[in-house]
């Protein structure tokens, strides 16, 4: 689990190969956080995690440079889904989810809350609330699911602090297992500005009295290739985006956010773009 450490930075790296593969790139790129895939996020079904991938993943983050981990739900997952197959498919991958984690004693799982294609958003939060409340019934594992906050395309959830707010509200017996990972790209593309010091400023503010700034527990660092309020999820490099740099300068700085995990989601070709991003960022510490 997680130890002490000055800044917890890094990215989201492959799993190809093998899973513990990840801990190689992220010792090359210096980084002491890192995010992964524990399977293919473009299927519903994964092999059982092996005794011998358990250990060797374990073994291997002891020889790394990564204090936290955090793993990234399938894209597949919509708990939100009108389509009754859709839903329990959901469900059962987020439950499966939560015990690869388990089993890789891996702090938080990142999930996308869901679209509610043909229901209002008020039922299709409302479904996410079931379906969460009933997971987290059976759930007595360790690892704590963190929303993230959407762009707003389509019927994407999540798009607004309130959405969120009324996700985590709605958790009856197990919020401590709930929280927020603030993406910037997907909220400045939402509409909440993030281009100046006093934008950031008055925006996590909202965020705070709305939904609780101390159920942030992951941030997703990424610039955005469009505009504010466009509604369109479009991730760039760190200060080539409309976002820019001031707001990556304000949450890296941030004492409010000096325990939790950074993660680059930024264009990746090679390990090189990787370790750019992640040079600005360090180069931001004050």
């Amino acid at each position: 689990m997680q130890k002490k450490t000055t800044a917890l930075i890094g990215a989201h790296l492959s799993i190809q190969g093998g899973i513990h593969n990840a801990f190689l790139e992220a010792t090359k790129l210096r980084c002491t956080t890192m995010q992964i895939f524990t399977k293919s996020n473009r299927q519903w079904g994964s092999k059982e995690l092996t005794a011998k991938e358990i250990e060797l993943f374990k073994a291997t983050q002891k020889q790394s440079s990564i204090h936290t981990i955090v793993v990234h739900a399938s894209y597949l997952i919509n708990l939100a889904s009108p389509d009754k197959r859709v839903y329990h498919a959901s469900i059962k991958a987020l439950k499966e989810e939560l015990l690869r984690c388990d089993q890789l004693s891996i702090d938080y799982l990142v999930l996308h809350p869901g679209s509610s294609v043909g229901k209002s958003k008020e039922e299709g939060i409302n479904q996410v609330i079931k379906a969460l409340n009933e997971i987290l019934n059976e759930y007595a594992g360790n690892t704590m699911i963190l929303l993230e906050n959407m762009a707003g395309q389509g019927n994407s959830l999540a798009s607004t602090f309130e959405e969120l707010a009324a996700l985590h509200t709605g958790i009856t017996n197990h919020k401590a297992k709930v929280g927020f990972c603030f993406d910037t790209c997907h909220a400045f593309a939402a509409g909440y500005p993030l281009s100046t010091l006093e934008e950031c400023q008055a925006t996590f503010k909202r965020f705070d009295i709305i939904a609780g700034i101390t159920h942030i527990k992951a941030i997703h660092l990424n610039d955005s290739k469009k505009e504010c309020g466009c509604h369109v999820d479009r991730h760039e490099d760190i200060g080539k985006g409309h976002i820019g740099i001031e707001a990556f300068r304000f949450i890296i700085n941030n004492p409010s956010f000096a325990s939790i995990p950074k993660i680059l989601e930024t264009p990746k070709k090679s390990l090189d773009d990787h370790a750019r991003n992640l040079e600005i960022i360090r180069s931001l510490l004050d």
